[in-house]
């Protein structure tokens, strides 16, 4: 039996947590085209006869701009040490850029077992571009590494990728019961899938200003009430989000609501508030108040 820790690691929206959400069958990290959608390093437990699976699934690797971007650099970067297998996810529907070098010189010159996942293979019509796009990839490192085309969003050739990552792996018993696929908390999803809500609801600089926190979460046989508040950086950011009337706000909560009570199966109260935090993004103390912070 196979078991061990798999990074994905990449640029932004290249589709690490869309992969994630394919290979396990349901949605356990929140997905959008905005950058920075993930924010956190989140396991995905894949188990099977073969073994377990313990994807880490992390932030796209982007030059950061303020504290918030060198924790999200950060956590690809505390992701790699640890794991016994490393994903490079890129784009297959275009050639190595500078993020892809960047990532390659940086973050992986190391002897962990490194796969090339090329995603989004499906968008290019022709056969010889993408040999060529697959070229710039291979090219970035001196080993010849083995190379996986995929979609994630149509689930093609997964199967390929599963049963490469499963050859790779240590010998070892599972490390997790078979029945769990993440360590995250309700508390914790319940965050994600407010950011997410607001993340396809807004655009410009409101999704990058933006964290939820939850201040309360009951749990009862008939009903969940959660009670969270949005923190974003300016008065104007606060106004965009309560939206005229409180419409947007109020689109924003139905939406979160209705999906938790998929995940919980049973009613759920869902209170939301706005509030300004002024440049949080920029101060260590309130990067941990709002959890970004390492793990020890």
């Amino acid at each position: 039996m196979k078991s061990g820790f798999v990074a994905i690691i990449g640029r932004p929206n290249v589709g690490k947590s869309t992969l994630l959400n394919q290979i396990l069958g349901q949605k356990i990290v929140i997905t959008t085209d905005k950058a920075q959608t993930t924010r956190k390093r989140i396991k995905g437990i894949y188990t099977t006869e073969k073994g377990q699976i313990v994807f880490v699934d992390t932030p796209g690797v982007h030059k950061p701009l303020n504290k918030l971007g060198e924790f999200l650099l950060d956590e690809a970067k505390f992701a790699v040490p640890d794991a016994d297998l490393i994903l490079f996810l890129v784009d297959g529907s275009e050639p190595a850029g500078k993020g892809d070098k960047w990532i390659a010189k940086n973050l992986l010159q190391t002897e962990i077992p490194i796969v090339i996942v090329m995603n989004k293979v499906d968008k290019v019509k022709k056969a010889g571009k993408i040999e060529e796009n697959i070229l710039t990839y291979k090219t970035l490192f001196e080993k010849n590494l083995p190379l996986v085309r995929v979609s994630a969003k149509t689930g093609r050739n997964i199967d390929t990728l599963l049963s490469n990552i499963y050859k790779k792996l240590p010998d070892g018993e599972i490390l997790y019961p078979e029945d769990v696929v993440t360590e995250e908390s309700m508390r914790d999803v319940t965050e994600e899938i407010i950011r997410e809500k607001i993340l396809l609801n807004t655009s410009d600089e409101i999704p990058h200003s933006v964290a939820v926190k939850i201040e309360k979460y009951q749990e009862n046989d008939d009903i969940d009430r959660i009670s969270a508040t949005i923190y974003c950086e300016h008065k104007s950011q606060k106004g965009i989000l309560i939206g005229k009337g409180g419409n947007l706000l109020k689109k924003i909560g139905t939406e979160a609501r209705l999906e938790l009570e998929k995940i919980t199966e049973k009613k759920v109260f869902l209170g939301l508030e706005v509030k300004v935090e002024k440049d949080w993004r920029k101060k260590d103390n309130i990067l941990k108040t709002f959890g970004y912070k390492q793990e020890e």
